[in-house]
């Protein structure tokens, strides 16, 4: 509660439904900051004391947006795309790279990348020494597929000597990216993760290894990336039901995050495991160049089909705000605590008509869309940019259009 009449902040937002999972607060509440942080959370703050005074009725207020799984080694790989573009775009405050540089490459992504962008970046260091080098349409080569290049003393002295940026390992599994070497990638990203005490983020892809075979191997704090991902290696079996390995690893503290890329979220096995009762801890997007575009194209995007899928709204914010901070054991983030840092994002669920794609072109009419109104990140406010399947107010075709990947 706040004493007195005046509450000197630097920006007051008030008129919005601030929504925080993990204080349990969701109701129409004034927001005001001071000095980069969150200074008060209540009904009708005084606003004589406030530098610049903000309505932001009919939006969401709510923790700054993390995304756990992006791509944003910008122009020192072939699908890195600008950090702080898609940032602003999709309304988050922190973007976390998802193994796109090893420990052969990781200086060029913190000094070139990291050091310069406005959005909090963190990554997963990839356990293949040159991280993901060869990813174009056309043009693919499994960096987890030679073993001579997963070294376990070199991830994990980058690691070690990084903590400040690298939150975890990544690993990529699947036929095309770790071939025969299979499941020994994942169990030397566990090697090298497994002292320094953390975790380790396993993409799967098309069998070999099986979606079982890989879960059997993860550790509490674990990440299970592309969870809906399209058969095969779907979530669920032929008759939509979900695998027990999932339920079996969910139960000792694996987390699974959707991912959607540009070959990963299936509507089908989505639909299917909510069914089921079995939602994703987090909501990622895994944009990239070749997803930026459609399918995935951002964050918000990649909610608002789950939101379709038929997630409750206040889950879904949870998914993108305190499940992936939590995930990456950072308790500064992805709440709006008195003190915490001010990184908020602004929201509004629009109802319109419109169309969704998932990644191998399976279609479904949508209802609602969550659009961008404003960032604030480290108390500063900034403007969204220009969503590009966006129509114009009035249009008369669907206000977002998307082709098959």
């Amino acid at each position: 509660m706040v004493n007195g009449t005046d509450l000197p902040c630097d920006l007051l937002l008030f008129g919005g439904r601030v929504i925080d999972p993990r204080h349990g607060v969701d109701g129409e509440y004034d927001l005001a900051i001071r000095d980069g942080r969150i200074a008060a959370v209540c009904a009708n703050l005084p606003r004589a004391g406030a530098k610049e005074v903000r309505d932001v009725s009919g939006a969401l207020v709510v923790p700054g947006l993390i995304d756990l799984h992006t791509h944003i080694y910008h122009k020192a790989t072939s699908y890195g795309v600008d950090p702080d573009r898609v940032a602003l775009r999709s309304m988050a405050t922190t973007l976390v790279d998802a193994g796109s540089a090893g420990a052969g490459n990781f200086a060029g992504l913190r000094d070139f990348v990291m050091a310069g962008a406005r959005t909090r970046l963190l990554a997963y260091l990839n356990i293949s020494f040159p991280g993901i080098f060869a990813f174009e349409r056309g043009l693919m080569v499994g960096e987890a597929a030679n073993r001579d290049l997963l070294s376990v003393e070199r991830c994990r002295d980058v690691a070690q000597n990084n903590r400040d940026t690298i939150v975890g390992i990544k690993v990529r599994l699947g036929a095309a990216v770790s071939g025969a070497v299979g499941l020994e990638a994942v169990d030397r990203a566990i090697q090298a993760a497994d002292p320094l005490g953390m975790p380790v983020m396993t993409h799967i892809g098309k069998p070999l290894p099986g979606y079982a075979e890989i879960l059997d191997r993860l550790r509490p704090g674990d990440v299970l990336t592309h969870c809906f991902r399209p058969a095969p290696n779907a979530p669920v079996d032929g008759a939509g039901r979900v695998l027990p390995a999932l339920r079996a690893a969910r139960a000792r503290g694996v987390l699974f995050d959707v991912a959607h890329g540009m070959g990963a979220f299936g509507f089908e096995s989505a639909e299917a495991a909510l069914a089921d009762g079995f939602a994703p801890d987090i909501i990622s997007s895994d944009v990239h160049a070749l997803s930026v575009d459609g399918p995935a194209w951002d964050l918000l995007h990649t909610m608002s089909k789950l939101l379709n899928c038929g997630a409750p709204l206040e889950d879904v914010i949870r998914m993108a705000t305190d499940a992936p901070a939590r995930a990456l054991r950072r308790d500064d983030l992805g709440h709006l605590a008195v003190g915490a840092i001010a990184d908020v994002s602004l929201l509004r669920v629009a109802e319109v008509a419109l169309e969704f794609v998932d990644a191998i072109g399976v279609r479904r009419d949508g209802v609602r869309l969550l659009r961008p109104v404003g960032l604030i990140r480290a108390g500063c406010w900034y403007d969204p940019v220009p969503r590009p399947w966006e129509e114009a107010p009035g249009a008369s075709r669907p206000a977002t259009q998307e082709m098959p990947a």
